[in-house]
Formats: C-alpha cells, structure tokens, sequence
C-alpha cells in the first residue's frame, strides 16, 4: 500500500498534538509507578518481588537508572534467600539494559555467567529476549563500524532465533519477531506482510506497535518511499508518547527527515524533544546517538533565527509606518488644540463682555437706587409741610424702597447666577467646612453671596455696593470682614473670589 501525502499531513499533525500533551502521559505514567511502590513497600516476599519486576519494567524505556536499581536490589536480595530463579530472572533483566548506560562489559558478564542449559524452562523466553535486546544495544554503538556492528548484530539475530522457536506462533511477540528478523536479514518484503499484519492487531499506543511501525520506516526508507518513511516514523513517535517511552529513536530520525526537507520548525521541535527525552531517561547510548543531532538541532536553529529576524525587521518597518500615523494623527490634535485655545479665549471674551454689561447694568440700577432715594426725601420734605399725609407715611416706612430692592435682588440673582452657575460652591471651597454658608429654603442668594458677587463682577468700592443693597458703607465693611475671617485662607480670600470662573 503506498502512503499518500494526505496521509502523512495527517500523521504529522497527530504527532505535533500529542507533543503537546506529552507531559501528562509521563505524569499518568509515574503515579502508576508511585501506586505500585506503595505496594511494593508494604508487601510479602513473593509479591514483594513480583512488584519490584512490575515496578523496573516500568522504568525501562523511562528512566533507566531508577530501572537498573529495582533489577540490582531485588537480584541481591533473591540471591540472600536463595531463590535461584527469582535472582536469574532480575540478572538478566538487569544484563539487558546495563549497555544503555555504557557498562557493556559489566552486562557481558552477567549474561554469559548463566549456562544456557541451566536456565529454567520457564526463563528461556526470557533468556534468549535479554540476549537479542543486549546484543542490539551494543551493536547499536558501532553504525560507522560495519565488521563490528554486524559481529553484535549476528549475536542478537543468533537469540532472536531461538527465541521464536519459543513464541506461541499465533502471538504478537511471535509476530513482532519474526518481522524483526526477517528485517534484519534483509527479506523486507516479508518483514513488512507480516509487520503490517501486526499493526492490525495491537494497540496503537503501545511500545509493541511502536517497534513495529520503526521497523516499517527503515523498510520505506531503504526502498526510497520517502512518504512512507515519514509516516510510519510518525505513528512509532506517536506510540512512543502515549506509551511514555523515552529511549526512542523514532523521533530523534524524524526530525533530521524534517531537516533534510526544509520543515524547519518541526526538525527544531522533533530533535530538541528527542535529545530531552534521552537525558530524562539518562540512557547513555541514547544520549550518545542524540547528541550526533546537536548541529543539525543547531543548523536548524540558526535557520529560524534568520527567518525570525527577516519577520522583526519587516515588524520594524510597519512599526515605522505606525509611528509616521501616529506623528501625522498628533500633529493634528496639536492644531486642534490651538484652535480650540483660541475658541476658548474667545470665550472667555465673550465672559468678560458680559461682566461688562452687568456691570454697566448695576450702574445704572445704582443710580436709580439713588434717584428713588432722593425721591423719597423730597417727598418727605414736602410731607412735613402737611401736604400728602398718607404718601408721608408711606415715604418715612421705606416700605417702597424695600419693595423695588427686592425685585431687584431676584433679577439680579437670577442673572448672576445663569452665568456664574457654581459659584455658591465655589465660595464655600474658599470657607472652612464650619464656616460655609447654607441658603435658607427659595434662596438662592444672600447678602454675604450678593456682596461677594458684586465684588466678582468688578464693583470693589464698599460705596457703590451700599448703594446698590441699600446698606450703609459700615454695614458693607462689617460683611466683608467677616467672609474674610471666614476663609480658608484671609489674606487671599477676595483674590481667589476673583478668580472664580463663569465656566464650569
């Protein structure tokens, strides 16, 4: 079946999805090695030994450190209770994954000690797998050394043998196997029938499949089929990740594929994730493989660097372009601004124009005030004589007097105040808090405010205001002086009446 580029667009995005999540598989994977120490902690001694297998089996492929210490003590403390197979089975547990961390003679030793035909039957599955995986590992150290690569390689194919001989052929080990060593003899025709059989019949996520589906790639690979090659290293990534398995290759051979094609991003992302999984695993071997990734991962890099600072310096030009709009959009506002300073002091213009009509106005409501009061005296002088008794009488009340000055106060209230709408509070920001002055109910001005507006409006002269309130210059003086005793501030507090403006 040839894989179409759909498919491996598809198979890629998969990946990048599940990279993204990765970290939560480890997770799930460490709390099942945490709940399994905690029986591990607390069981008898067949079960104890039976979680220290589960427990080290887990850790292969994940950290093999903390692998290699649960094979070593549960060796050590069969061997003290003298239970043979037990300590043979963690022996050649711990001989098969001794090479990741470079201690190839040490594994030697261990597996060679045991005689073949010493070997339990129930261990003999065991005992050719450890040798085919060892054998494989440390031929994996010699791919630039073809006569010593291959010496190791026949070793682990010598055990691969006999080991199927062992396999229930309707099993996926049997399988799996079998289209490894059809691979490695290089039959890959019937290495991929039967690999592909397999695929059928596994879990994807497991490390089984992933196996299977590495083989495949190298199967593409050496025939050409650069789209299969990609897939199928995809998928075995894939199952690499939900199968929380860190001593991989599948990722690391992809991410220099990507390289090799230009994907840049992914060949950054697929070889700098590899190279982390190795160290995590702190397998050696894997470390060593990784690190031959180090320029490409570099080289790639640098690629993105350069394509990051080509896109900074077109961000650099728009970023020109938008403070040019910005200059153009602020010189605007600037003459909008001195328009509207020029708006505004015609404004206050305008202001000032009224103050001088109202002021003009209380001129001549000052005299008519003192006209009124001349009328009044003549009248009363002509009253004495006993001509007019009752307009005498109405003349000495000044009833008429207080009635045309109240009028008067409401018109000029009303005026005042439609121009200077907050100066009552603003007159009461001058005062101190006890000392403001609160308007009786309908007022809205009183004597304290009217003298202080006529002050406003420019008639200072303690005359001109006695006049037009028809107070005496004392009686003028005597408000005045206690507004400013009043005041926040007393020395300032006329000035800053001055200062209050019309507009709000």
């Amino acid at each position: 079946m040839s894989i179409t580029s759909s498919q491996v667009h598809e198979a890629l995005t998969r990946l990048d999805s599940e990279l993204a999540i990765a970290d939560s598989y480890l997770d799930r994977h460490q709390e099942s090695i945490d709940s399994l120490k905690q029986l591990h902690n607390g069981a008898d001694v067949e079960q104890w030994f039976d979680t220290a297998m589960l427990i080290a089996d887990k850790y292969t492929a994940f950290n093999t450190d903390s692998a290699l210490h649960y094979y070593d003590r549960a060796y050590s403390r069969a061997t003290e209770l003298g239970m043979s197979t037990a300590a043979m089975s963690f022996k050649l547990k711990r001989a098969t994954y001794l090479p990741l961390i470079g201690f190839t003679t040490e594994a030697l030793s261990d597996y060679r000690s045991i005689d073949p035909d010493s070997v339990p039957a129930e261990l003999l599955e065991l005992y050719y797998e450890s040798g085919r995986q060892m054998y494989s590992y440390i031929a994996s150290f010699y791919p630039n050394y073809p006569e010593i690569y291959h010496e190791w390689n026949n070793l682990a194919m010598e055990s691969q043998t006999k080991l199927i001989r062992l396999l229930d052929i309707a099993s996926p080990r049997y399988k799996l196997n079998q289209g490894e060593y059809y691979y490695c003899k290089g039959e890959h025709s019937k290495a991929k029938v039967i690999l592909e059989e397999l695929l059928d019949n596994i879990p994807a996520g497991s490390n089984m499949y992933a196996r299977a589906t590495h083989f495949l790639a190298n199967i593409a690979k050496a025939r050409n089929e650069h789209n299969g090659y990609v897939y199928y290293l995809a998928l075995s990534a894939i199952a690499d990740i939900k199968s929380s398995t860190l001593e991989v290759m599948s990722l690391q051979e992809l991410g220099a594929e990507m390289y090799e094609y230009n994907n840049i991003d992914r060949a950054h992302t697929y070889l700098s994730r590899a190279l982390a999984n190795s160290v995590r695993c702190h397998a050696m071997m894997r470390m060593i493989q990784s690190s031959e990734a180090l320029p490409i991962i570099e080289a790639a890099h640098i690629t993105e660097i350069d394509e990051w600072r080509s896109r900074m310096y077109g961000v650099i030009i728009i970023m020109a372009m938008l403070l040019a709009g910005v200059i153009a959009v602020l010189i605007l506002l600037r003459r909008e601004m001195k328009r509207m300073a020029i708006l505004q002091q015609r404004l206050e213009k305008a202001n000032h124009a009224k103050e001088v009509y109202i002021s003009q106005f209380l001129n001549l409501c000052s005299i008519y005030m003192d006209k009124l009061n001349q009328f009044c005296k003549v009248a009363n002088r002509k009253i004495s004589t006993g001509k007019v008794d009752d307009l005498y009488r109405l003349t000495k009340s000044g009833k008429f007097v207080e009635e045309q000055s109240k009028e008067f106060y409401d018109i000029f209230d009303n005026a005042f105040l439609h121009i200077y709408p907050g100066f009552v509070k603003s007159v009461n920001a001058l005062l101190r808090p006890d000392e403001q002055i609160e308007l009786k109910d309908g007022e809205l001005l009183n004597t304290d405010l009217r003298i202080l507006a006529f002050m406003r409006l420019g008639i200072e002269e303690g005359t001109r205001i006695a006049q037009v309130l028809n107070y005496s210059v004392y009686t003028i003086y005597t408000y005045r002086n206690k507004l400013k005793n009043r005041a926040i501030d007393r020395n300032t507090f006329e000035s800053d009446v001055m200062k209050i403006s019309s507009i709000s």
